[in-house]
C-alpha cells in the first residue's frame, strides 16, 4: 500500500480535485489518502469525510496542535504504507508526478524528491522576493549541513520515502520543513530527485510567514547542534586563539631572540600558527573527516588561510573606504575571514 499524507488547513475547496487527480494517478495501486488537518476555520476536515464516501481518505482532525511538519509527523504514525508519500493540499504538487516518486522508490532509492531546482524543473509565476528567499534558504542549508549538500532541494515539501527511513527515528522539527529533518536524521542510503514544476495555488492562503522564516534558522541551529556542527564550529575558534598564540609567540621569538628583521620574522611566525592550526584541526576538529590524504588536506588549508587573508583584507580596504574606524574594520574583517575559513576547510578540506 501507498499512504499519501496530505497536511492541510483552510484546503476545502482544492480537496476534490486533489484526491481525483490522485487516484487517477494510482489507477491500479492500493493506495490511501491521510489528510491531517489542524481543526482549519473552513472545516476542510468535514469536507475530507464527505469525500471518504468516495475515494480511500482517512482523516485527523487535530484541536490541540499546530504545524506542517508535526502533522506530517502525525500522519507517518497513521499510515499502513511501505511507501510514504508527502504532499501539499493546494494542487501546487501535481499528484501526476507520484507515480515518477513512486518508481524512483521501487527501483532502489530510499527517499524520492520531487525537486523544483534540477534539471527540468522550474517554479511557475513566483515574485523575485520569494525566489530569492527559496534559494537562500537552500543556500544556507546546505552551508550549514554538509550531509544535505548534495541535495539541490533540501526544502521540498513533496517526497516519497521508505517506511523504515523514519521508522523508529525521533522527529522534532520546528515550521515547515520536515523533509530537512528527515535528510539529516533518517535511516537511508540513497536520495534522487525528481525534476517537477511548481505551480500556481488554485486558492487558499500561502502559509510563508516571517514566523517560518526564523523557525527555519531555528530549525537549521538545532540540525547543526544534532549533527556536530556546532561543537565543530566551537572547536575551530579555541584552535583558532591558540594559532594566535603560536603566531605571537614565534613572532616574539624570531624578533627578540634571534634579532631577525621584523618584516621577514612574521612569514615564519605566520606558517607556524598555520602548522599549529591544521595539526590541531586534523587531530581534534576534524578528526571524523580524514578522507582525504594528508598532504592535500595541508594544501587545502593553506588555501583557505590565503582565501581568509584575503577576505579580511577586502573588507577592511572597503570598510575604510566608508569611513569606518580601522580597528573596528579589521574586527569586521577578522570575523568574515573566520566564517570564510571554517566553510572552507569543512566542505573542501575536511569534506
Amino acid at each position: 500500500m501507498i499512504s499519501i499524507i496530505v497536511p492541510t488547513y483552510n484546503e476545502r475547496e482544492n480537496l476534490e480535485e486533489l484526491f481525483e487527480r490522485i487516484a487517477k494517478a494510482l489507477e491500479g495501486e492500493e493506495f490511501e489518502i491521510i489528510v491531517v488537518d489542524d481543526d482549519s476555520p473552513d472545516r476542510t476536515w468535514e469536507r475530507a469525510e464527505e469525500l471518504a464516501k468516495k475515494y480511500p481518505v482517512k482523516v485527523i482532525r487535530r484541536t490541540n496542535e499546530r504545524g506542517l511538519s508535526s502533522a506530517v509527523i502525525r500522519g507517518f504514525k497513521e499510515a499502513k504504507g511501505y511507501i510514504f508519500v508527502v504532499m501539499d493540499a493546494d494542487l501546487q504538487h501535481p499528484p501526476e508526478v507520484i507515480p515518477e516518486l513512486i518508481e524512483a522508490i521501487e527501483s532502489g532509492a530510499d527517499i524520492a524528491i520531487a525537486s523544483r531546482y534540477v534539471r527540468g524543473g522550474k517554479v511557475e509565476n513566483w515574485y523575485w522576493w520569494r525566489k530569492l528567499i527559496s534559494k537562500g534558504a537552500i543556500m544556507i542549508g546546505r552551508v550549514a549541513l554538509p550531509k544535505i549538500r548534495g541535495i539541490r532541494d533540501p526544502v521540498s515539501g513533496f517526497f516519497a520515502l521508505r517506511r523504515e527511513v523514519v521508522e523508529g527515528v525521533e522527529l522534532n522539527p520546528i515550521g515547515f520543513k520536515i523533509l530537512l529533518e528527515i535528510l539529516i536524521k533518517g535511516r537511508y542510503s540513497k536520495a534522487v530527485e525528481i525534476p517537477f514544476t511548481f505551480g500556481l495555488r488554485s486558492s487558499g492562503e500561502s502559509k510563508l510567514s516571517n514566523k517560518q522564516i526564523l523557525n527555519y534558522l531555528r530549525h537549521l541551529y538545532r540540525l547543526m547542534k544534532w549533527e556536530g556542527e556546532i561543537d565543530r564550529l566551537v572547536k575551530f575558534s579555541v584552535v583558532g586563539l591558540s594559532g594566535v598564540v603560536v603566531n605571537e609567540g614565534s613572532l616574539l621569538g624570531f624578533v627578540e631572540f634571534l634579532g631577525w628583521d621584523k618584516r621577514i620574522a612574521v612569514i615564519p611566525a605566520t606558517e607556524l600558527s598555520i602548522l599549529n592550526n591544521f595539526v590541531w584541526n586534523d587531530l581534534w576538529t576534524f578528526k571524523d573527516l580524514k578522507r582525504k590524504p594528508i598532504h592535500i588536506r595541508l594544501l587545502n588549508f593553506h588555501l583557505a588561510a590565503l582565501t581568509g587573508a584575503l577576505v579580511q583584507w577586502s573588507i577592511y580596504l572597503v570598510l575604510l573606504y566608508l569611513g569606518v574606524n580601522y580597528l573596528m574594520a579589521n574586527l569586521f574583517g577578522i570575523g568574515a575571514s573566520f566564517i570564510v575559513r571554517f566553510l572552507f576547510n569543512r566542505n573542501i578540506t575536511w569534506a
